[in-house]
């Protein structure tokens, strides 16, 4: 389903890099970091640019053991900080975009 100011593929792979987008996309910014389901687009965004980075790791010589403990290691650590840090990461990209943040549900005041 498309959403009104759909950037197409890519912008929103720009997006994913963290570049921000014309104010025409601001509708699909405020869907992807506000409705239901915006830890899992979050997560899976980062994957996006993850696996790639991955994928080279891989590739470098070496023992097969060290070809996949070491991007293993590398989804898992950043994979984890973005669960970790998932709210302060959609308040800066909510901000980066000119748009509101909503309440914390633990204070009822907006985030950082």
């Amino acid at each position: 389903m498309r959403l009104p100011g759909d950037p197409g593929l890519g912008r929103q792979l720009l997006y994913s890099a963290g570049f921000r987008l014309p104010p025409q996309n601001r509708e699909w910014v405020r869907h992807e970091l506000t409705d239901a389901g915006w830890r899992g687009r979050l997560t899976a965004r980062h994957l996006l640019i993850m696996l790639p980075v991955c994928a080279v790791l891989a590739a470098l010589p070496g023992p097969v053991w060290l070809q996949i403990a070491v991007p293993a290691l590398a989804l898992i650590a950043s994979v984890g900080t973005v669960a970790m840090y998932a709210d302060d990461l959609r308040v800066r990209r909510l901000r980066q975009h000119g748009l509101p943040v909503p309440p914390d549900p633990d204070t009822g005041r907006p985030s950082h």
